[in-house]
């Protein structure tokens, strides 16, 4: 039972330290909540988190480098978001489409790319479980 009590804990605190940087992200025109927030048991160190981006129209993510140890998977549910990652060409990326991000990657582009219909994506991190902050803004 005792075992139970401090896993638990741990659980909740996890979701405490990382739901803080997720919603730090937030932007006019874009919001950012915590969908999923889990350590990986068979992956000592590691945890994975997951965000639902969703951007009104017009909406965008200042520029950003997410935290040194995320790999990310992205994912559109709704719409089209337009990104540049790295050195990478401007895409467009629409419902169904994805894309992913390595380790320390600037994002120096992240929008809806409609001025009239809302976009949403799904952001997958599997990072280091003591990386506190996801995204920092480049200044």
């Amino acid at each position: 039972m005792k075992i139970r009590a401090i896993i638990a804990a741990g659980y909740v605190t996890l979701a405490i330290v990382t739901a803080s940087p997720a919603s730090a992200h937030d932007s006019e025109g874009q919001t950012v909540a915590t969908n999923f927030d889990a350590v990986v048991p068979n992956i000592p160190g590691k945890s994975m988190i997951v965000v639902e981006v969703d951007y009104a129209p017009g909406g965008a993510s200042p520029p950003h480098t997410h935290a040194k140890s995320a790999f990310i998977y992205a994912y559109v549910i709704e719409g089209a978001i337009e990104s540049k990652v790295n050195d990478g060409e401007t895409r467009v990326y629409r419902t169904g489409e994805s894309w992913s991000e390595a380790p320390g990657a600037t994002h120096s582009i992240s929008r809806n790319a409609s001025k009239t219909q809302p976009a949403k994506l799904l952001a997958v991190f599997v990072l280091d479980t003591n990386d506190k902050a996801l995204t920092t803004p480049i200044k």
